[in-house]
């Protein structure tokens, strides 16, 4: 049972740097298709360096479907590196924007404060809906999904999940200290 309680499906955030060049995103999504598996959240876009992109990846699976896919990612010609994100070392964020009902005064002053307290921000308002950005992980923003829900959501857009690793930990081979090398390893 213990092997069985090892392989579950779960969460896993896997952070990828790869030549910021065309068709890339697009071979590394056959990649998991190809495995079967699904990706649940992905996410790109430029670093530092110009021509490298940072892909953050959320997939639901097994601890065998995730290193089979590392190795495979690992063994792209455009991939620089591959780590799977360990949750306690990774901060995972979000950007969603919920267009709601608006009609009354009332109304746009109670969503207004929901963004308040979640330290959202307005981003547009009109005679009939008020459009609030919030920042977060997905339990927050499954809550202001809540509190919303009764004004009557009328649009949500999420951008997808951005994560890095605190403090010392980072992707990049060249800024990794000795003793992080071996914890990218042992992720699994």
């Amino acid at each position: 049972m213990a092997a069985t309680i090892a392989n579950e499906d779960k969460k896993r955030t896997l952070s990828v740097l790869v030549e910021n060049r065309s068709g890339v995103l697009s071979q590394v999504a056959r990649l998991f298709s190809r495995n079967g598996v699904n990706i649940d959240s992905f996410t790109a876009g430029t670093t530092t360096d110009l021509g490298v992109t940072r892909l953050t990846i959320e997939i639901t699976t097994d601890d065998d479907h995730t290193k089979l896919i590392c190795a495979q990612l690992n063994k792209m010609v455009p991939v620089h590196s591959v780590k799977l994100l360990d949750p306690n070392h990774a901060i995972r964020r979000e950007l969603v924007m919920f267009k709601c009902k608006a009609i009354t005064s009332e109304a746009r002053n109670e969503i207004i404060q929901i963004g308040s307290i979640f330290r959202g921000s307005v981003i547009d308002i009109s005679q009939d809906t008020l459009t609030l950005s919030v920042i977060g992980d997905e339990g927050k923003i499954d809550a202001v999904k809540e509190m919303l829900e009764p004004y009557g959501i009328i649009e949500m857009a999420r951008s997808g999940i951005i994560a890095l690793e605190r403090g010392k930990y980072t992707i990049d081979e060249n800024t990794k200290e000795k003793s992080e090398y071996d914890y990218g390893k042992s992720a699994f």
